[in-house]
């Protein structure tokens, strides 16, 4: 993480900003106060009073007032944010620390009309990365989902999945770990003979349990089969449906590891 500033020297460098927009601090409340408007909610007010403490070290700001901020110098808010020690870009850098087990979904439906913007995810404390699950954005980005995922998806509303790293269901086909990209719209099972097991559709499934399976499906009568890989060591699942699981769409995309990076791996390879 960025060193944080002292006090003086982060307001020192807001009152340029706000120099550099010609603004007098008694302008800044005025314009904070149309975002109040905006927003229905006082807390983005920026009274006068308190940028002159903020210039002057003897204050810091509120999430809210960052906001205002931002929009009234013209600036991003990690810009700002960055002055007090706290330099959003690190986490992008930081995502191999955690290694989620459970498959979850990773991503509400996003419209690929808008454009892409640069990655960066925090993943909640609550996420159990060894399940199967959907990955929901409650952060700016896809963090490290690979771009090439989105950038294939067309203009279609896709969701993202993470298989978590003890689902083995489609292990070697899909291996724990892996992104996956759904398309929600495809979410009835298509029974058919496949050349090869890499043309099988695979299917995102929701459980009832609150939990995730990224597999190949089957539908006999009311029940819905999970096929897992015939190389997997997870048995074929068979659930009530649709009372007990939901297609959440197809897996179109894939991205995940072929091999771990290890120390001393390259050196190795280098004596055979």
């Amino acid at each position: 993480m960025l060193a944080q500033s002292s006090s003086t020297e982060a307001g020192k460098r807001l009152r340029a900003k706000r120099e550099q927009r010609h603004l007098s601090i008694r302008d800044v409340e005025r314009f904070s106060r149309r975002i109040v408007e905006e927003k229905k909610n006082p807390a983005y007010l920026v009274p006068h009073n308190w940028v002159s403490d903020l210039e002057n070290g003897r204050s810091k700001p509120r999430l809210a007032k960052f906001h205002s901020l931002s929009l009234i110098y013209g600036c991003d808010i990690t810009e700002i944010l960055s002055l007090f020690g706290l330099n959003i870009s690190d986490l992008d850098h930081e995502q191999g620390l955690i290694v989620l087990p459970h498959t979850h979904l990773s991503g509400r439906a996003i419209s690929l009309v808008q454009p892409m913007v640069s990655p960066s995810m925090k993943l909640p404390d609550q996420v159990l990365l060894e399940r199967t699950n959907l990955v929901h954005r409650m952060f700016q980005g896809l963090g490290e989902m690979p771009l090439f995922l989105a950038q294939h998806a067309g203009t279609r509303d896709v969701l993202y999945g993470y298989v978590g790293t003890e689902d083995y269901t489609l292990d070697p086909l899909i291996r724990p770990g892996a992104f996956v990209q759904i398309d929600p719209h495809q979410n009835k099972v298509i029974k058919g003979t496949w050349p090869s097991e890499h043309d099988r559709p695979v299917y995102f499934v929701e459980l009832r349990d609150d939990r995730y399976a990224c597999s190949w499906c089957d539908h006999e009568g009311s029940r819905l089969l999970l096929v897992p890989s015939p190389k997997s060591p997870v048995p074929i699942r068979y659930l009530r449906y649709p009372q007990d699981a939901e297609i959440v769409g197809r897996v179109t995309g894939i991205a995940m590891r072929i091999a771990q990076f290890e120390p001393g791996s390259i050196e190795d390879t280098r004596k055979i």
